[in-house]
């Protein structure tokens, strides 16, 4: 009975890559923990604090926005200790930051506001811009679009060399 030849090369099973393998890079810890996402809720981490001096009025506005503080006990995956004399024991605050959740589409609809804002501002310059400008004298010209240029200084020590003599 004859056997076929053995293979002289490994198996993929008994390959192993550990001498090739790098050590992983060290990284400091973050400060500031990061929760797992979670669908349709959006975190962040608001001040409570600055320089030890509570800030209530940054706290007040952003719950007013629609901000909630989030329970630890939702997050076991923080596992951070709260501020000692936190106003929020259930809550999970760090170095005067309290972290928040709110729901994705009130945040949508936040940047549609601020979005709409924004356009009637640069509306009401571009309308008075207008307004200001006497036709017959065109001091102000207007233009929306950008350039791109590839030389430095002068038009004389562009890229190609100097302009021809004329």
């Amino acid at each position: 009975m004859s056997f076929p030849p053995q293979d002289p090369r490994l198996s993929r099973e008994d390959e192993t890559r550990e001498a090739e393998s790098r050590e992983p890079a060290w990284k400091p810890p973050n400060a500031l923990p990061d929760p797992i996402k979670r669908p349709s809720i959006v975190h962040r981490w608001i001040r409570t604090s600055a320089m030890g001096q509570a800030d209530p009025v940054n706290v007040s506005s952003s719950f007013r926005e629609g901000w909630v503080p989030v329970e630890g006990s939702d997050y076991p995956e923080l596992k951070v200790l709260s501020d000692p004399g936190s106003r929020w024991p259930q809550g999970i605050e760090v170095g005067g930051l309290l972290l928040c959740s709110a729901p994705a589409n009130m945040l949508t609809v936040r940047s549609e506001h601020y979005r709409r804002m924004a356009a009637a501002q640069i509306k009401s310059v571009n309308d008075q811009f207008e307004a200001e400008e006497d036709p017959r004298l065109r001091t102000m010209f207007r233009e929306h679009t950008s350039r791109v240029s590839r030389s430095f200084g002068s038009p004389a020590h562009n890229v190609r060399g100097p302009l021809p003599e004329t």
